[in-house]
């Protein structure tokens, strides 16, 4: 995703509330899934990669890391944030989606540095 470079930082409310800051310098959005969603997250997916541009990670069919549910990993970064987290939150559908930091701290990351849209999810912090 291109941006104008003299774009000021944009803060958006995610739906339970909370600011959404774009105050890192790059993020990651988890899109959480199961057998009744994969063909959506298949192609949000393939848009995310092939028309916006972003780094996806692979579609996890397993569980992954502290994700307890299967997921995919969008990484996308701070000139994108304004574009990007108002796209996700169209297209998301029913899916719940965490947004996060990426810092090097993963466990800060995913506990404090943590936007949900649609119901969170309690992830499995023990990896950290």
């Amino acid at each position: 995703m291109s941006s104008n470079p003299h774009t000021q930082d944009h803060n958006l409310t995610n739906e339970q509330g909370n600011d959404l800051s774009n105050s890192h310098d790059s993020y990651h959005a988890h899109f959480y899934f199961d057998e009744s969603s994969l063909a959506l997250v298949t192609v949000l997916r393939t848009t995310i990669r092939d028309e916006l541009g972003l780094e996806v990670g692979n579609l996890n069919t397993r569980l992954v890391g502290p994700h307890p549910q299967w997921s995919f990993a969008a990484t996308f970064h701070h000139a994108d944030f304004a574009a990007f987290v108002p796209w996700v939150k169209e297209n998301r559908q029913d899916l719940s989606v965490l947004i996060h930091a990426v810092t090097g701290d993963d466990l800060i990351d995913h506990t404090e540095h943590v936007h949900w849209l649609g119901s969170a999810i309690k992830l499995d912090l023990s990896s950290f």
